[in-house]
């Protein structure tokens, strides 16, 4: 019996995504004693032919053009409807239009996140220069990020990371496919001056190494000092 045919059987029946260690273990799992020499093969397939056998099988569905596909969301394999049958399908199973998009601010503190997790709060305002406390808790309510430990630094405060729901949020297989993902983890992070809500002893790195020198000021354009009762500026959002 083919591989090919057998993943698209249990794919087809499964009632949730499966990624390719359990369908792995499903094909070592099964015995059938009138095809015991075709059990006993599939039994024995490697994790890089199965995942091959995988790509391969989304690539046939996907040449036939039906109004489904087979994708890879969070690691896991399954039959999709595709996007433009939304609308019939969403009266059909009662399904809620989808929760109101995210803000500017909160998409910023998410690709905060997803680059450069496990992060704390402290660092992602020192990146973006103001308090994320309001845009980080509708993240966390929306289950697009999460709590995965504490820092080892003075406080050990509170370590946070994307979940595999900002995986399907995204329709992507895994983190590798972050656009330029290798360029944006280079960023340096920048201290911005003045930021009340900044401890730098709450960094998860020596703060001189998270911090960038300031552009040197022309001798000719001295700086003026801000007024004491300036307040930087921050973005709370509410969900």
């Amino acid at each position: 019996m083919e591989l090919k045919f057998v993943l698209e059987a249990l794919l087809f029946a499964s009632p949730k995504p499966l990624s390719a260690d359990e369908l792995r273990g499903l094909l070592r799992s099964t015995g059938a004693e009138s095809e015991e020499e075709a059990s006993a093969a599939l039994r024995k397939v490697k994790r890089e032919e199965l995942q091959s056998t995988l790509e391969s099988l989304a690539e046939e569905v996907d040449a036939l053009g039906r109004a489904y596909r087979l994708v890879c969301v969070a690691g896991a394999w399954q039959f999709a409807s595709r996007p433009e049958y939304g609308p019939w399908l969403r009266v059909l199973l009662g399904i809620k239009a989808r929760p109101p998009r995210l803000s500017q601010p909160a998409l910023e503190t998410l690709a905060i996140i997803a680059y450069r997790q496990p992060i704390t709060r402290a660092e992602m305002e020192q990146i973006r220069g103001v308090s994320v406390d309001g845009v980080l808790q509708t993240l966390t309510e929306r289950g697009l990020v999460e709590v995965t430990g504490k820092a080892e630094v003075p406080g050990r405060p509170s370590l946070y990371a994307s979940t595999s729901a900002f995986l399907d949020y995204f329709g992507l297989r895994s983190l590798e496919e972050l656009p330029a993902a290798d360029e944006l983890r280079r960023l340096p992070v920048e201290k911005p001056e003045g930021l009340l809500t900044v401890d730098p002893g709450l960094a998860t790195v020596p703060p001189e190494e998270l911090a960038q020198p300031s552009p040197p000021t022309p001798s000719d354009q001295p700086t003026e000092p801000l007024p004491a009762e300036t307040v930087p500026h921050s973005d709370h959002e509410h969900p």
